[in-house]
């Protein structure tokens, strides 16, 4: 579960937690929101500490340079 996700879990949650006053025989809507929204949660801080150990800066490597190559061919200047 992506990003995406977990940010339509939150919604969802939230939209059964605080929006809606249906009753339902045998099942709590606010419960199942509340539930909703920390699942989503959950997968939210998972999803980021996963991209941030994905993200690794290799300092950038001095460049190589070949002297033989550059003195076999082309003009020599004398």
């Amino acid at each position: 579960m992506g990003l995406g996700g977990c940010i339509i879990l939150i919604a969802v949650g939230a939209i059964l937690t605080f929006a809606t006053d249906w009753d339902m025989q045998g099942v709590n809507l606010d419960l199942v929101g509340i539930i909703f929204m920390i699942v989503g949660l959950i997968g939210v801080a998972t999803f980021s500490s996963i991209a941030k150990r994905k993200r690794v800066v290799v300092p950038p490597t001095a460049p190589v340079i070949d002297e033989d190559r550059h003195q076999r061919g082309g003009y020599q200047g004398y």
